[in-house]
């Protein structure tokens, strides 16, 4: 229990680092105008859903990392860390390239237009700048979690969410003669900055703190197939993933501008949740893969259901937290009564799916240390095709919008927790080891 919350407890600070980011920008941006809000919550979710599908790599180098800590073989893949750098390096230089390009076309299809079309493209081409620099840092941040170390993701995460923060109320309001206010562009510099230091920052702990170094590249290194390999099978779950919450975003928008404030709020409560609890997540990420590379499956096992009853009693206490705010929680956000009163008429849906989503969050991070990409890829791929979006398209005709958009992300979560959940008593309870 020491161990597992010796990587958990920094984990959980470094993963609400990126979700502080984005409550404190929709805080200061929501006092500013409800078309700011919606464009911001566009273009952040443009923004993340790259992310989550180009940062995979990080997944592979965590699994293969802690797999080899595990073995004693870590000598073997010094090669390895250099070649996987330099891809992800060229993989984010040419997305940002064709994001920036198509910047208004790709906002268009979250039916974007007029004025909340305009701030989304605002924030969306200064972030995407931003691409290159962080697929390099988290992959550096998977090669710390497979070397069973999540302090310096967290040091590096929790600096620069205050940077972040400071910047933001710098550059969104300004300074009388001193710095003009920028409004959305400046949340999105600020971000920017915060993101550069965070790789200056990653770089230097890899190359004084880690046996890894950035040499020279050899030829491609045996494990690179094996990375690419995995990374393809977790970015294509990725896309699925992302399926949902670009729809859930292209529904709330074509409820008008206020629904879309409002999905916009909950939606980062969800996500700030989302990697409060993936703390215990990354933990089982980092000792389900040397646990694997040792051979130990029944102590991977009791890890395992160890970690989902705790993500579930955190989940729990995230509603009960919710619960008690809800009354005044959208106020931090925003004044408008409209956006108000729909918030508040979904809410709740919120706040039942806490426990819920601890089940699969948990066990989706023991899976990705296992190495499992073919499993989870199938497991998203139902829930989003014959979960999420049939009841979306189903509660969009019974006329439930925000109430629908939220029930399927309900639905989503059960299949993937569900799945998961059985999955790994077959594989992994002790009867079932040898």
């Amino acid at each position: 229990m020491q161990e597992v919350n010796r990587l958990a407890l920094p984990a959980i600070i470094a993963g609400i680092a990126e979700p502080v980011i984005a409550l404190i920008d929709t805080a200061f941006i929501g006092h500013i105008s409800t078309e700011a809000l919606g464009g911001i919550g566009i273009g952040s979710s443009l923004f993340l859903l790259f992310i989550w599908v180009l940062t995979q790599t990080k997944t592979a180098i965590s699994a293969i990392v802690s797999r080899h800590y595990g073995a004693g073989t870590l000598d073997s893949i010094r090669g390895l860390i250099p070649q996987a750098m330099v891809f992800v390096l060229v993989l984010g230089i040419l997305v940002y390239a064709l994001a920036d390009i198509f910047s208004v076309q790709l906002l268009e299809l979250y039916s974007a237009q007029g004025e909340v079309l305009h701030q989304s493209d605002i924030y969306f081409s200064i972030r995407c700048i931003g691409f290159p620099i962080v697929l390099c840092t988290f992959i550096i941040f998977g090669i710390f979690r497979g070397l069973q170390n999540t302090s310096w993701a967290m040091m590096i995460s929790l600096s620069a969410a205050l940077l972040n923060a400071l910047l933001d109320y710098l550059l969104i309001f300004g300074i009388d003669g001193l710095i003009p206010a920028m409004g959305i562009a400046g949340a999105a510099w600020a971000s920017l900055i915060a993101q550069i230091y965070m790789l200056i920052a990653a770089l230097f702990m890899l190359r004084s703190k880690t046996p890894f170094k950035l040499k020279r590249l050899e030829r491609l290194h045996p494990e690179f197939k094996n990375l690419l390999g995995m990374s393809s099978g977790f970015i294509i779950r990725t896309l699925a993933l992302n399926l949902t919450f670009f729809m859930a975003n292209r529904f709330a928008t074509g409820y008008g501008s206020a629904a879309l404030a409002a999905h916009t709020i909950a939606m980062n409560i969800w996500l700030f949740s989302a990697y409060f609890i993936d703390g215990y997540a990354n933990a089982g990420n980092a000792l389900s893969g040397r646990l694997l590379g040792k051979g130990d499956t029944q102590e991977l096992y009791r890890i395992g259901m160890k970690l989902m009853r705790l993500s579930i009693l955190i989940g729990a206490m995230l509603s009960l937290v919710y619960l008690s705010l809800y009354p005044f929680m959208a106020t931090f956000f925003t004044d408008d009564p409209e956006v108000l009163t729909l918030f508040a008429s979904f809410f709740w849906i919120v706040i039942l799916a806490q426990p819920l989503n601890a089940i699969a969050f948990s066990l989706d991070g023991v899976f990705k240390g296992l190495g499992n990409a073919p499993y989870l890829m199938y497991t998203l791929l139902a829930a989003t095709f014959l979960g999420f979006l049939p009841l979306l398209y189903l509660t969009d005709y019974l006329g439930w919008e925000l109430k629908g958009i939220w029930a399927g992300f309900i639905l989503f979560m059960a299949v993937r927790g569900s799945s998961l959940w059985y999955k790994f008593r077959l594989l992994y309870r002790p009867s079932h080891s040898a």
